[in-house]
């Protein structure tokens, strides 16, 4: 014997590392393109100069400092925070409820944000009181699945979650709803339609200062509970038999997971399909652990919504939503995935 280990076992062994170094690759170099094109375009080299010498003689290096912080890291920086939220949130419901059709907005954390930023708008508020009242939304919506949840006792809990958020989800949907139709529709109506399809442009560095706390804390808990998540995706009755408390680990990964979807939601809008298709297209490339699943998503994320949102910006003078975007790029990349996925079956 040799003792040198099979081709097929050394490229697992490279498999996570590869694919973290290739994910970040693509986090930096769509980041680094999204501060390099727009209306006022820029090559590397003045970003450059733009990022570390603010205070140049040169006018063209003052325009591009400009241009860089005022103008789009703001926007980067959202775009990379809020995809790699909404892809660690995405990744974990997957593998938490066992599904890999599950998306963030699973138990209605999207449609509670949507209907209270609609009332925000509704009555005139500031953008401040938007963002707050779609962040409480969130949570409060999936409160409420859980108590609801809570009060149907089944054997099959992940079921009855499932079922629960779709209800409540439609029932917020019916006041988004009824509430566009009473909106004016010279003023608000297009704001209430334009929130609702998700967007950077109104995001600033403040937002992004507000909102990283509540999202990384809900990533940290991820990243301490991530060797019992895999557990989950036993049935109740093996992981409790394994000394997991299996009700206490699922309503944590749910807070967790919905702290980070609401948060995302409450400054920028609805942004779908990210934490659907990007956990699949992770969990190709590292597999169904969640712990090797959780970093690559992440990274992922943040580089498509980062990409999604250089793509808004150069398509002329007016800007495109970016739910719009994702939706026409993610829609199609899911049905790859899963046709991939049939024929390896």
């Amino acid at each position: 014997m040799t003792g040198k280990l099979p081709s097929g076992a050394t490229f697992a062994s490279f498999r996570l590392p590869l694919a973290t170094v290739a994910a970040l690759l693509l986090c930096l170099s769509a980041a680094l393109m999204a501060l390099c094109v727009g209306q006022y375009p820029l090559g590397i080299g003045e970003v450059w100069q733009g990022l570390w010498r603010q205070d140049h003689a040169l006018e063209d290096a003052q325009t591009a400092a400009i241009v860089v912080w005022q103008v789009r890291m703001p926007r980067v920086l959202a775009g990379l925070l809020v995809g790699a939220a909404l892809a660690a949130a995405g990744a974990c419901y997957q593998s938490m409820f066992r599904n890999p059709l599950v998306s963030p907005d699973i138990l209605g954390v999207s449609a509670g944000a949507g209907l209270g930023a609609t009332l925000g708008i509704f009555l005139g508020g500031s953008v401040l009181l938007v963002q707050a009242l779609a962040f409480g939304g969130g949570l409060l919506a999936v409160a409420v699945v859980l108590l609801v949840a809570a009060l149907v006792r089944r054997s099959d809990a992940v079921l009855v979650l499932v079922l629960a958020g779709m209800a409540v989800g439609t029932l917020l949907g019916a006041g988004i709803s009824l509430i566009k139709v009473l909106a004016d529709p010279y003023t608000q109506l297009s704001a209430i339609t334009f929130w609702l399809l998700g967007g950077l442009a109104g995001v600033d560095l403040a937002d992004v200062q507000a909102a990283s706390p509540a999202i990384a804390a809900g990533l940290l808990a991820m990243v301490l509970l991530r060797w019992r998540v895999n557990l989950l995706s036993l049935s109740d009755d093996e992981a409790q038999a394994l000394g997991v408390p299996v009700r206490t680990m699922r309503l944590s990964l749910i807070a967790a997971a919905t702290l980070m979807t609401a948060t995302a939601v409450s400054i920028t809008g609805v942004i779908g399909w990210v934490g659907l298709v990007v956990p699949h297209a992770a969990r190709l490339l590292v597999g169904p652990e969640f712990g090797r699943l959780l970093p690559v998503a992440l990274l992922l994320g943040a580089g498509f919504v980062a990409l999604a949102d250089t793509l808004v910006r150069s398509t002329g003078g007016m800007e495109l939503p970016l739910g719009v975007v994702t939706a026409l790029v993610g829609a199609p990349c899911f049905l790859l995935l899963l046709a991939r996925r049939s024929s390896r079956d």
